[in-house]
């Protein structure tokens, strides 16, 4: 069905309502954001991280993400650390109607099962198990439908100013036409000066869908600390499907991610 043509496109309110709630909130997201690849190192305790975001996926005419959205991490105790996104979702495919409203929420407990000194050879290993609650309208493309659940393992180790991160997980993704499926990505990043990190991660995962194939993701990001407290986070990359809620429709899309994001 044809539309008109609207003022401006859902994903790009998306974006921009995501940046200006992060700058005047100073409040951002997924796992080891602004990578789509985690870390096993959970918030100290007593402490907390808070994201205001906006990511998603566009490409052949489709987009599809989230934001405005906020990520909250809390550290519960020694290792341990609580998870917690809500999202709004948005959905643009091309030549459909263009919908925007409340997404899935993700909750979940990051452990750290090895913590190494910082004399020691062995990496940090940690398990950050998510859970998927369907809080997002599946009819409308803005969520799941279903309850889905990732379990995967990190692994990580500093070398002074570079830190290397990775591993992966299985996807419980129930739902007609879905698959479960396996997810693994690595990252490489690098302390540039003493406000600025920069890295890039490579993905991949299995089939996620009957009749469709596994995908290859890259991308490029970092972080900058404007104070001890206030940071930015940004990534751009082609390929995987990570920041799309509705995945399937978009095949090799352009990503972003962005987040402003305060820690106490």
């Amino acid at each position: 069905m044809q539309r008109g043509a609207p003022p401006a496109r859902p994903w790009l309110l998306a974006f921009g309502a995501g940046l200006i709630l992060a700058l005047l909130s100073a409040l951002p997201a997924r796992a080891g954001p602004p990578f789509v690849t985690d870390d096993p190192e959970p918030v100290d305790p007593g402490h907390w991280e808070v994201y205001a975001f906006s990511a998603g996926a566009a490409g052949k005419g489709d987009a599809s993400g989230f934001g405005p959205s906020i990520e909250v991490n809390y550290g519960a105790a020694p290792n341990l650390q609580l998870h917690v996104i809500g999202n709004i979702a948005y959905d643009d495919p091309a030549g459909g109607p263009a919908v925007m409203g409340l997404g899935d929420t993700e909750l979940g407990v990051k452990y750290r099962l090895i913590n190494p000194g910082k004399d020691d050879w062995w990496p940090q290993v940690g398990v950050f198990p998510l859970v998927e609650v369907p809080t997002g309208d599946a009819r409308r493309n803005l969520g799941g439908g279903y309850v889905a659940a990732f379990l995967p393992v990190w692994v990580q180790k500093d070398f002074g100013k570079w830190t290397t991160y990775g591993g992966g997980g299985y996807w419980i993704n129930p739902g007609p036409g879905n698959r479960n499926y396996w997810f693994a990505g690595w990252l490489l990043q690098r302390q540039i000066t003493d406000k600025l990190t920069l890295g890039a991660e490579i993905t991949r995962q299995t089939a996620s869908m009957v009749g469709r194939g596994g995908s290859t993701g890259f991308s490029a990001g970092g972080q900058y600390d404007f104070t001890d407290h206030y940071h930015l986070l940004f990534s751009a990359g082609r390929g995987g499907l990570a920041y799309a809620v509705d995945a399937a429709a978009i095949k090799d899309p352009i990503t972003y991610y962005a987040a402003f994001q305060w820690t106490f």
